[in-house]
């Protein structure tokens, strides 16, 4: 039986960014994915999701930015509550489209859409209203620089995005994630597709995000979780079993269940 998450090393002087209350979830047919998960994300922190493939990480990082909302039947139980506003993000009353503005992903694999490097990383600045040229284009060479993008592609905005390689069409994803100004950004196995050039381009480019946003990341990678996070979620047949500061999950976790996962004993 899974047992009380505890947060040993977790300072108290943390601001929580968005919280996870009693959060279950159900897909159409009625099976439960989450089963009562309460997690905070901490500002200006990178979490990591680690855990068993099939466990719930992705289904519970989709949840944060509604995209279970494009399946009908899916149904939520519980809250997401994100700060300062003090907004339940999972309310009939809240806005899914606003929600992934100030909520962004990032997915497995790339997934530019098939038009320009410029209009990928515009188009959710137009989906906003936005059609000033000059504010998008300040926009757009902001968001790519965020992106650590801007001087690769410069002087080739109105090429074909599926003309760059894997690694700097994932960058254009975080870039056209970036350019909405969101608050949170969920990446769900980011570097899974890459090389390990690309994937340590990825790591460093979420070390400096953080600096200015939020960040929950799944990962199957445990020295990834270990690198580039500063707090660890293990999650478990849809249950979070432990949750506490990185290096306390990977050198001291308080639940066998999670040092059997870390160590490879698990199963």
């Amino acid at each position: 039986m899974v047992k009380k998450i505890t947060t040993n090393k977790i300072s108290h002087d943390e601001i929580i960014k968005a919280e996870s209350k009693n959060l279950n979830f159900f897909y159409a047919d009625g099976t439960q994915a989450l089963n009562n998960v309460s997690l905070p994300v901490y500002e200006n922190k990178i979490t990591a999701l680690i855990g068993p493939s099939g466990c719930g990480k992705s289904t519970f990082l989709r949840c944060f930015n509604r995209m279970h909302d494009l399946y009908p039947g899916n149904r939520y139980d519980g809250q997401i509550i994100l700060q300062p506003d003090n907004t339940n993000i999972l309310s009939d009353g809240v806005d899914p489209i606003e929600v992934r503005m100030r909520i962004s992903m990032v997915f497995q694999k790339p997934n530019p859409f098939p038009k320009s490097i410029y209009e990928n990383v515009a188009y959710g600045l137009r989906v906003r209203g936005e059609s000033n040229k000059r504010s998008l284009d300040e926009k757009v060479e902001e968001a790519l620089k965020g992106a650590s993008l801007w001087n690769e592609v410069k002087d080739r905005l109105q090429d074909l995005a599926f003309n760059l390689s894997g690694g700097q069409q994932q960058r254009l994803c975080i870039a056209r994630a970036l350019a909405t100004e969101p608050e949170i950004m969920l990446f769900d196995e980011p570097t899974s597709a890459l090389d390990p050039i690309a994937t340590m381009n990825i790591e460093e480019l979420m070390s400096e995000l953080k600096q200015k946003l939020s960040i929950l990341i799944v990962t199957h990678n445990m020295q990834q979780a270990a690198r580039i996070s500063d707090y660890t979620a293990y999650m478990y047949l849809g249950k979070l079993v432990e949750f506490d500061a990185t290096n306390q999950i990977f050198t001291n976790p308080s639940k066998k269940e999670t040092e059997d996962y870390i160590t490879g004993k698990f199963g």
